[in-house]
């Protein structure tokens, strides 16, 4: 028999319930990749993580392996955020960093002076490439997507730090709210698919579906959250450095909250920091085998 110590959190929220639910497995020694694709199918959470040794302890606290439903993906945002909370909830420290085959992710935490407790976490997500999307693409993509004539004036652009996100302007949020794609087009497109639509000053709402990957419609995702934050930067819509506030998983019942920002220039991106809140929602033991 094999049983594993497992965590659900609730990530980019700071409230039960709500966020992006993440399973974590914090000792994954012995389970092969068939097995961890099994279990997260089992838990069928957008994403979930399995915790190794790092490759080498003196520039890692943990090596995680990401899984989505449909298959391992190098680098993903909730899972490194929720990795990082329940790590630093267990050993007590500020700064961990974590692994993931896209890179080292450092992950700073700030904690209630009085109390201690985890309140706010930013992690520096690897610096993405950013890729043209074709007309012929973009059409297909609208199409999937059923908002022709509903796009803003931003380019529609891919950009790739592990997993490869493609971003679309939708006018306004009463149209953003009334999207319903053609899974069946959207998941022949091997892309993380990013709608958003400004709502204030500095807040954005959004929603990214993911079909090719099992996951139709993501309640928080956070490698699409930075990427987002260097368009903006990028086509003038926010100075470098600024920090926006994106609201996303409203539309599926679970609300959440991500903060980005990108420092540099259009032509040398520094560095790009996602944060949010993450709670621990249940611990137990899963039977794998």
């Amino acid at each position: 028999m094999t049983t594993k110590d497992f965590l659900i959190a609730d990530v980019f929220t700071g409230n039960p319930l709500e966020g992006n639910q993440l399973g974590i497995f914090t000792d994954a020694r012995g389970l092969d990749d068939d097995l961890m694709l099994k279990a997260t199918r089992e838990l069928n959470f957008s994403e979930t993580v399995f915790f190794l040794k790092p490759d080498d302890r003196k520039q890692a606290d943990v090596r995680i392996r990401i899984f989505t439903p449909g298959g391992e993906i190098p680098f993903a945002g909730h899972p490194t955020l929720g990795s990082a909370w329940a790590l630093a909830e267990a050993l007590g420290k500020d700064t961990v960093t974590i692994q993931t085959k896209a890179g080292l992710v450092p992950v700073a935490l700030e904690r209630d002076p009085g109390t201690r407790k985890l309140t706010f976490g930013r992690m520096e997500q690897p610096i993405p490439t950013i890729e043209p999307y074709g007309e012929t693409d973009t059409r297909e993509l609208l199409d999937a997507l059923g908002v022709a004539g509903k796009t803003g004036s931003l380019p529609v652009e891919i950009y790739v730090n592990g997993p490869r996100n493609v971003y679309v302007e939708i006018t306004d949020e009463p149209a953003l709210a009334a999207m319903e794609p053609d899974l069946q087009k959207l998941g022949r497109i091997p892309l993380n698919v990013s709608c958003s639509t400004q709502t204030g000053d500095r807040t954005w709402a959004t929603r990214m579906f993911a079909p090719a990957l099992a996951v139709t419609e993501d309640p928080a995702t956070g490698s699409a959250a930075g990427p987002l934050a260097v368009h903006l930067a990028r086509h003038g819509r926010i100075p470098f450095g600024e920090e926006i506030e994106i609201h996303q998983g409203d539309y599926i019942h679970r609300p959440s909250v991500l903060y980005a920002a990108a420092y540099g220039t259009e032509n040398a991106i520094e560095k790009v920091i996602v944060g949010g809140r993450a709670v621990v929602v249940a611990r137990g033991e899963y039977q794998l085998a």
